[in-house]
């Protein structure tokens, strides 16, 4: 393998590890940021809606730059702004601000969760194996070492503009040395005139497959915990434990998904991952046992694990735009990823929480029946 190549890869990890990470210092202090601007819980909840519709415009304007400027022009540009806007939140005194630090920082996250992937795809392209799920783990590694920075210095009672101006120096550091090491431009390909259409096509069901698994990932990560502690009448910590299940699972699902996928091919990830989730959130939803309750939790975050990233790599391997392509389908799976709580949410008022997992049930059993189609990108 090419010196150059590994080097695209390792700059690609670290682009993961810091988008991570940059989240995670955001959500570890959003106590004391809506404490310092003086938000309510229901001011703050109308906020992250601000976050989220910033996220979708980034990921939507990325992709198209990407083609034409390349991908790794705009993960530089993305990553930069994000190390910058982490900061806003922590120097806004009121809701006003906060709500507009929140739209920059979602901006800037959106537009990165398309670039990186981007460039993940093209640097998989060039290695010729699977490659892309390893990257998701770094994110999640990056997520979990925000977590615990942040933890740490709220211990040691550092001020949080402090906190966050010493995270946003190191992201530019892990910027520059990560960026120069990535792949070039590539130009767009061009293909026959039906091709668009076909890509149309492709990019509906991957967008749709993606919207489903994010949809069940957001429903996990918003309601396991309370799920465990409704359902089963446990205590908080024991409560806790589920989601820590489903996460590490996750983690570990997807730094060894690069190699199943390898083995047996990206449709069988697909297929056998998330009828292993299908079996996962049966166990949540009949168990009586707090034991056996966890190993469902932690069941459905392995089952899960590997589909996204090949979602991704299908999107990004489709002919035409990729970039543009991947933030189609990006969009589509964020979306989904906003839409699973709020619908579980809704359903409580009908049918009691465990019940209301159906839909994630539903979602990964039909996830199942069309995962062929990331083995027919050009179809």
């Amino acid at each position: 393998m090419a010196p150059d190549l590994r080097a695209a890869r390792a700059g690609v990890f670290g682009i993961f590890g810091l988008n991570g990470f940059m989240l995670a210092m955001w959500v570890v202090h959003i106590p004391v940021i809506s404490e310092r601007a003086d938000v309510s819980k229901a001011t703050l909840g109308m906020l992250l809606l601000f976050l989220a519709g910033g996220a979708l415009i980034g990921m939507q304007l990325s992709g198209p730059l990407a083609d034409r400027f390349g991908s790794r022009t705009i993960v530089g540009v993305a990553a930069v702004t994000l190390c910058a806007t982490v900061l806003g939140p922590g120097f806004a005194t009121n809701a006003v601000a906060l709500g507009a630090a929140l739209v920059a920082f979602g901006f800037a996250n959106g537009a990165l969760d398309v670039s990186m992937n981007a460039q993940a795809v093209h640097v998989e392209q060039r290695y010729g194996r699977p490659i892309l799920s390893a990257f998701h783990a770094l994110f999640s590694c990056g997520g979990l070492a925000g977590s615990l920075c942040g933890a740490a210095t709220l211990a040691l009672g550092w001020d949080v503009r402090a906190t966050l101006l010493v995270a946003a120096t190191v992201g530019f550091a892990v910027t520059a040395g990560c960026t120069s090491r990535m792949l070039g431009h590539v130009p767009e390909r061009h293909t026959d005139t039906a091709a668009p259409t076909r890509g149309s096509r492709m990019i509906l069901v991957l967008g749709l497959i993606a919207f489903a698994l994010l949809m069940s990932e957001g429903v996990a990560t918003d309601w396991s915990t309370l799920q465990v502690k409704e359902h089963l009448g446990t205590s908080d910590a024991t409560a806790a434990l589920a989601f820590g299940a489903f996460s590490v699972m996750m983690t570990v699902g997807r730094f060894g998904a690069d190699r199943v996928s390898a083995a047996i091919g990206p449709m069988r990830v697909v297929r056998y991952g998330t009828l292993i989730a299908a079996v996962g959130i049966t166990m949540v939803m009949l168990s009586v046992w707090p034991a056996l309750t966890l190993a469902g939790w932690a069941l459905f975050g392995l089952g899960l694990s590997g589909g996204v990233p090949q979602i991704f790599t299908a999107a990004g391997n489709l002919s035409g735009s990729p970039g543009t392509n991947m933030s189609r389908v990006f969009t589509m799976g964020y979306l989904g990823l906003l839409a699973g709580p709020a619908i579980i949410g809704w359903l409580t008022k009908l049918v009691p929480l465990t019940s209301a997992l159906v839909v994630p049930l539903v979602a990964v059993l039909l996830t199942a029946i069309f995962a062929r189609v990331v083995e027919q990108p050009n179809a």
